[in-house]
């Protein structure tokens, strides 16, 4: 009997959600940071046995939205609470509990399998994550309450055994030999962002977008031209630096990085240009897709 089925990562800003997802698929499927509000995108990581599939889909951090990009955000959020048929609920040991309420309502009202992740249990005692997890069954009392820490892959193997037994028995929905839904252009972008989160302080990596202009694929390696657009001229000469050597060393990381992932060699062109407020235009946010055309 072959089982398949989708499994919906969610939580606040910087508990892990995006660690979790590449402990779990075992790829590096989401870019993940110290930064909070790294993942834009709801992204699909795809495990594949034998005897069962699992889609995993990494979302953003539940947040109170500012601008239209974060409504977007919340959106790509609270649609995976629709379409689960396991929702893995990523809390850690920081985090007030009662944070969000309103989603968390949302979340209380399914009629789903729910288990409830306490990431980053390395950095907490057993005395605090015992009042942690009393708290949560209050919160959530159908969930399924299980300790984890996604750096050290504590209890990853238990999280992958119950998701095993909770899924249905389906066929796969997906070709076994996939592994995400996302194009490999994709991840250019998200990894040349995650060098830009890593690199610059403040707002600066707020207002980035990236686009992939070009990708033109060899036997043996590839060409890429990247674009990365900003709000403000200032924000355009903090990117690229004294001469040029801020962004040189951000596309020379990136490209490090890029050969890693994409198994070739990487020439790689970046440019940096100034579309104003893209984060508050729906035309822009739908070229980028983050809305619906």
């Amino acid at each position: 009997m072959h089982k398949a089925g989708f499994v919906n990562i969610v939580g606040n800003p910087n508990v892990g959600k995006s660690t979790l997802m590449n402990a779990l698929v075992g790829e590096r499927i989401s870019i993940a940071t110290f930064k909070a509000q790294t993942t834009r995108h709801r992204i699909m990581g795809i495990y594949n046995t034998d005897e069962m599939q699992i889609v995993f889909s990494d979302t953003p951090g539940v947040l109170k939205p500012q601008y239209k990009l974060q409504e977007s955000m919340l959106n790509f959020s609270t649609s995976a609470l629709v379409d689960a048929d396991v929702l893995l609920y990523v809390t850690d040991v920081v985090e007030t509990p009662d944070k969000h309420s309103d989603f968390m309502a949302k979340v209380a009202a399914l009629r789903i399998p729910v288990l409830l992740l306490i990431n980053k249990i390395d950095l907490s005692d057993q005395e605090k994550l015992t009042g942690q997890v009393t708290r949560w069954e209050e919160l959530l009392p159908g969930a399924e309450i299980i300790p984890v820490s996604a750096t050290n892959k504590f209890n990853i193997d238990y999280v992958m055994k119950r998701l095993g037994e909770l899924l249905p028995a389906s066929p796969p929905y997906f070709g076994k030999d996939q592994w995400t839904d996302k194009p490999a252009r994709f991840f250019v972008a998200e990894i040349i962002r995650e060098k830009i989160l890593l690199y610059y302080d403040k707002e600066i990596p707020y207002a980035v977008e990236v686009v992939v202009e070009q990708f033109k694929e060899e036997a043996r390696k590839i060409h890429i031209n990247a674009v990365i657009y900003v709000e403000r001229e200032s924000q355009k000469g903090i990117l690229i630096g004294h001469q040029g050597k801020a962004l040189k060393k951000v596309a020379t990381q990136a490209r490090h990085s890029l050969e890693t992932f994409l198994g070739k060699r990487i020439f790689l062109e970046t440019y940096v240009k100034v579309d104003k407020a893209w984060r508050s235009s729906d035309k822009e946010l739908r070229s980028f897709g983050y809305q619906p055309d």
